[in-house]
């Protein structure tokens, strides 16, 4: 008698579930009630003869038996969207472009659906890689752009990445501020300032590692934790309070009663790469890598300038070229 086949949408509720561990959220993510995903757990549980989770009033947590199927349903699922995918049905890609106002993981974006116009690339936005990395990890996101080198080894060792850009940093200056001034604001005249990094964001700690390498040695402090902003609101009145300047990049929109300017002498450069989870195969990452590796030719981004700053371990990454 031949075994019964395993419905993948069941795995799909079964994925979800373990991933959240919150009935609620899991549904939310699948689009489903919450009653339906319940169904399809107890469903799957009893064609798999087993419990898969313990469910109490204030959490939900893996049997032994559920942290065994998951690397399996991973497979599966896996395997399924590669096959969809081979025949023009793949789902849809969810890349993140960190914030709104960065233009590197836009452009490309925007390039990659030119090349696959049937398929839907959709964007998110996750403030920081170290956060995102998890999410593309989790395989709630598939892909996602920033500082690879700053992350963990932990997060890295399940990830690609292939470089994209090598993008000039800057300052957002108040407008009253002595350096608002200048065309371009010199590293040695930041001497004896407070700038801002995001440091105390759980989100963003590769880009305030970033600005600690980059300040050492030259009496720039970074800025101490600020209240967590959520929104381009809140965080310019957050900023408005300190009156520091704020650690960017080139392309960075000013905010209103700010100035954008590069920094240079040395230029610092943010180095960015395209990331994603290892294994994963879908014709939409394909045009990203495309999409970014033409992006970055036609505008030179891997171009290092001879007067470029980069630590010395974000170099050897951006010299590793998938």
């Amino acid at each position: 008698m031949p075994a019964p086949a395993v419905d993948p949408r069941l795995l799909r509720a079964f994925l979800a579930v373990a991933e959240e561990l919150h009935f609620t959220r899991a549904a939310t993510r699948l689009y489903v009630a919450q009653q339906a995903l319940s169904r399809d757990i107890r469903r799957l549980e009893r064609e798999l003869g087993t419990e898969l989770f313990v469910r109490t009033t204030r959490q939900v947590t893996l049997t032994p038996e559920g942290e065994r199927l998951l690397p399996y349903a991973r497979r599966v699922l896996d395997a399924q969207d590669e096959l969809l995918a081979a025949f023009g049905q793949a789902r849809p890609l969810l890349a993140d472009l960190n914030s709104p106002g960065l233009a590197t993981g836009r452009r490309v974006l925007h390039r990659a659906r030119a090349l696959v116009p049937d398929l839907e690339l959709m964007a998110r936005y996750e403030s920081g890689l170290t956060y995102a990395a998890a999410e593309v990890l989790a395989g709630r996101l598939d892909a996602s752009f920033g500082r690879f080198a700053g992350l963990p080894p932990a997060l890295r060792a399940g990830l690609d990445q292939q470089p994209v850009r090598y993008e000039p940093m800057a300052l957002l200056l108040p407008e009253d501020h002595r350096l608002a001034s200048l065309e371009a604001v010199p590293l040695s005249a930041l001497a004896g300032e407070t700038v801002y990094a995001g440091a105390g964001n759980p989100r963003t700690p590769e880009w305030t590692d970033l600005a600690h390498r980059l300040f050492d040695g030259r009496d720039i402090r970074v800025a101490p934790p600020v209240p967590l902003a959520v929104g381009d609101e809140e965080f310019q009145r957050i900023m408005a309070r300190t009156g520091h300047p704020i650690l960017a990049v080139v392309d960075f929109p000013a905010l209103p009663g700010t100035v954008r300017r590069p920094l240079v002498d040395p230029v610092p450069l943010s180095p960015v790469s395209l990331v994603w989870r290892q294994g994963l195969t879908h014709p939409g990452l394909d045009a990203l890598r495309r999409a970014s590796a033409e992006v970055a030719a036609a505008e030179g981004w891997l171009r290092r300038p001879v007067d470029g700053w980069i630590p010395a371990k974000d170099a050897e990454v951006m010299r590793a070229r998938n």
